[in-house]
């Protein structure tokens, strides 16, 4: 039997869609607010994420304070940082050790984790809960995880309503999209 690709990636495609139209409308418009509130305010958005979701932060920090002119920083791409605070401390405080240097009370931290049980993120979502941060995560339901432990945690937390790491990943990225267009939409950016 030889692979049909068309087939598959229909098949995928379909998923990813079907993924779409089940998001938690509700949570994102929360989220919205959050950001907009932060913009306003002059607050700093935080990006941290582990793994696949690492890339997340990276791409959203730049989308945000070059469209939103919001002030953003993803503690996943310092790789100097990260890897000495690996290395001198733990791994599980690569974003704790980063954030204790740069949030401030009212600053908004998100974490992206795709099973949302990634310690590093866990710790630092803590950390900025117990200094005064809103926290939110982009999750998802991976192996049946109903979030993990960031969905307990957070101040708000969207499901991504999947179980495969895959299409968590993608909805995380139009996630991103979703918000920042909203911003630009109501700010007339």
């Amino acid at each position: 039997m030889s692979f049909d690709f068309t087939e598959f990636a229909e098949a995928y495609a379909s998923s990813l869609v079907e993924t779409i139209g089940n998001l938690p409308m509700s949570q994102m418009e929360e989220f919205w607010h959050l950001v907009e509130n932060a913009r306003n305010s002059g607050a700093t958005v935080h990006f941290i994420g582990n793994g696949g979701s690492a890339g997340t932060p990276s791409h959203s920090a730049g989308d945000w304070s070059k469209e939103l002119s919001l002030r953003t920083l993803s503690h996943s791409d310092n790789a100097s940082s990260l890897t000495a605070w690996a290395n001198d401390t733990d791994y599980e405080n690569v974003f704790v050790g980063q954030l204790s240097t740069f949030i401030r009370t009212g600053d908004v931290v998100v974490g992206f984790s795709g099973s949302g049980n990634s310690q590093n993120v866990i710790n630092g979502i803590e950390f900025s809960k117990e200094n005064g941060c809103k926290t939110v995560v982009i999750t998802g339901n991976f192996s049946g995880s109903g979030g993990g432990r960031l969905a307990k945690i957070a101040d708000l937390c969207i499901l991504v309503p999947s179980q495969s790491m895959e299409r968590i990943e993608d909805i995380q990225l139009v996630i991103n999209h979703i918000i920042k267009e909203a911003v630009k939409s109501n700010n007339g950016l």
